[in-house]
């Protein structure tokens, strides 16, 4: 098929089956926005009937269950990562007094952008954004909250496959140092040049702030960790990734998160405003999109040369367009069956994925850094946006709007970013 409209024209009906996908993806997208209240009331509901919808066409359409199989042991894999980190990382709490300035908070960012990498991008943002709004609070503005995301909630993301989206690829047999080895210059680079923009406009805010009249510094922070044997349970989650085999590696996070929940302090949990429902909301959510995703996956697979996909460039741009509208996980997920496809393999079966990881693995460093990088262009792109958002309002401090923070900071900053990462890489 040489075009997407041919495609469609060809396959309706197979078409057809893919709805319940971009409903749940553009409910996700539109509806928190429009009708928080009743999407609150109903996301869970939306989830179970449009996997139900997909359920029933592989069950008694295709009699295939093949593909369920492959969504539901994906799906368990992934909410065990994630909620195991999520709940070590909220059993620690990082208590800061003081001001920090333009330097010590580049430091703060990049450090934050460094240990996403190691425990995830949710358990680090859920660690380290009430450290970050206490040692600004006198001073705190929208540019503290974009960065934070930016770098900790999604750039932290795109070296160790510790969560979403790379934590897919993973488990799809792509190794675990992959992007470690092939992304890292890129990744660096791109830091580097997100920390300088924050350096220069942090700068400007602090020249500005009321409290600390130009010249001055800020106290020097007085920093306290409390609940922080929680740090070599997430020590354990991360060996346990990375060498456990699959079934075991599950069991050993589920063990380490349970053990790190019951031995910590529950003051600490308290001073945390720790709660399951952000997990909780999660799962819901993802198991709306890992149920709905299969005929996805399979038309991509099936179709990749039809949407003119061939080059890096292009993966890269859709990739990341995709994962800034939609959400990154799914995305990266969607697209790299495309890539698969384009050279005629199967990314559920393991020859392939290791056939291309050695031979193809240029398109996987256009989709795994535009899945990570994108993700933080709106508030929806990424897991962790809306949280560190949340928690944030929570912590009675300013937040940009949804149409604020993607105007005047993630398209500004990160535009010209992605601008560079094409011209550097992927022409």
């Amino acid at each position: 098929m040489n075009s997407l409209a041919t495609a469609v024209t060809a396959e309706g009906p197979a078409l057809l089956i893919m709805l319940p996908f971009a409903v749940m993806l553009l409910s996700i997208a539109i509806a928190p926005a429009v009708w928080k209240h009743g999407w609150e009331k109903s996301y869970r509901w939306l989830a179970v009937s449009l996997t139900a919808i997909t359920s029933g066409y592989y069950i008694f359409g295709q009699h295939d269950v093949q593909p369920l199989r492959h969504a539901a042991l994906d799906y368990l894999s992934f909410i065990v990562v994630v909620g195991s980190f999520f709940v070590a990382a909220g059993s620690v709490h990082i208590r800061v007094r003081g001001g920090a300035g333009p330097a010590s908070n580049t430091l703060f960012l990049f450090a934050g952008a460094v240990l996403a990498n190691l425990i995830g991008t949710i358990g680090a943002s859920v660690l380290l954004i009430r450290p970050w709004i206490s040692i600004n609070r006198h001073r705190f503005a929208g540019l503290h909250l974009a960065f934070f995301i930016f770098l900790v909630g999604n750039m932290g993301g795109a070296l160790l496959p510790t969560g979403p989206p790379l934590f897919l690829g993973f488990l799809k047999g792509v190794p675990f140092f992959w992007a470690l080895r092939r992304c890292l210059f890129a990744w660096f680079l791109s830091v580097a040049f997100v920390l300088l923009g924050f350096y220069l406009l942090d700068s400007a805010n602090f020249r500005r702030s009321p409290r600390w009249p130009r010249g001055e510094h800020p106290p020097p922070a007085q920093r306290r960790i409390r609940g922080a044997a929680n740090i070599f349970w997430m020590f354990i989650m991360l060996v346990a990734l990375i060498f456990a085999p699959e079934g075991w590696r599950e069991v050993a996070l589920c063990s380490a998160a349970t053990a790190a929940y019951f031995s910590a302090d529950k003051e600490v949990r308290v001073m945390n405003n720790f709660t399951f429902a952000p997990l909780t909301e999660v799962a819901w959510l993802f198991l709306g999109i890992f149920g709905t995703m299969a005929p996805a996956l399979q038309y991509m697979e099936l179709h990749a040369a039809g949407f003119g996909l061939r080059s890096d460039m292009q993966f890269f741009w859709f990739t990341g367009v995709l994962s800034a509208l939609l959400d990154n996980a799914p995305t990266y997920l969607t697209f790299l069956a495309a890539a698969f496809g384009l050279h005629h393999l199967h990314p559920d079966n393991a020859s392939d994925v290791a056939a291309f990881v050695r031979d193809h693995d240029h398109h996987l460093v256009a989709i795994s850094l535009a899945a990570t990088f994108f993700g933080a262009l709106t508030y929806i792109g990424n897991g962790p946006n809306l949280l560190v958002k949340a928690i944030a309002e929570h912590e009675h401090v300013r937040t940009p709007s949804f149409f604020a923070y993607t105007a005047k900071f993630a398209l500004p900053v990160l535009l010209p970013l992605f601008g560079l990462l094409s011209w550097f890489f992927f022409r």
